[in-house]
């Protein structure tokens, strides 16, 4: 595992030197099928390429769960999301326009990603992250991102890194300087999930 040193520059988000490097590294660990632990805007997660199903498997040995409902995946843009999900309705897509606080819609039709990512039912739950260095890593990485909270599951779902165990810590590959971190929103994002025909479901406010 490799951590950068923590510093007092807590909340950056202008791309700048530091956050480069801190992306290029991510984004090789990534390439290569690693683990990273890094901030959102709503709370740390647990990543890796949305593709590889060796990665995934990996986090869900981490998260001592297979269920795939907690995963869900991290997109730049709507433009890229339907790339992922084949079958979501128009109205999806309205609705995470006009929200106004972090929101994960679960839509039907997923492809393009790991199979073992994917619910019985063919669903994906995707979000596109507020967040600057979510931002410039999903753009440099190309593909879409895994986001799973980062602790073991039925644990509490921790806010900060300092919050995290060290056993996830210790579980990944590496841990982004907390000097990104932003301002976040320490809670979860709100999930609706939407059917082929328009259908919506609120599944947490």
């Amino acid at each position: 595992m490799r951590q950068e040193n923590r510093t007092q520059n807590r909340g950056q988000n202008k791309p700048n030197a530091a956050l480069a490097a801190a992306v290029d590294e991510a984004v090789k660990v990534l390439r290569a099928g690693g683990l990273i632990l890094y901030p959102t805007d709503t709370v740390w997660g647990i990543g890796c390429d949305a593709t590889n199903e060796e990665a995934v498997q990996r986090i869900y040995a981490l998260k001592q769960s297979e269920n795939k409902h907690a995963m869900l995946v991290l997109c730049p843009s709507a433009d890229e999301i339907v790339r992922y999900v084949n079958r979501a309705p128009g109205i999806a897509f309205e609705v995470m326009e006009m929200a106004t606080s972090p929101l994960t819609l679960i839509l039907p039709g997923a492809v393009g990603v790991a199979k073992n990512l994917i619910p019985d039912e063919g669903t994906l739950g995707v979000r596109v992250p507020d967040h600057a260095f979510c931002q410039l890593l999903l753009r440099k990485l190309g593909r879409p991102l895994v986001s799973t909270s980062a602790n073991i599951s039925g644990e509490k779902t921790p806010r900060t890194l300092s919050e995290i165990t060290p056993e996830i810590v210790a579980g990944v590959d590496y841990v982004v300087n907390p000097r990104f971190e932003g301002r976040p929103t320490g809670k979860s994002s709100s999930i609706i999930a939407f059917g082929e025909n328009g259908e919506v479901r609120v599944i947490r406010e």
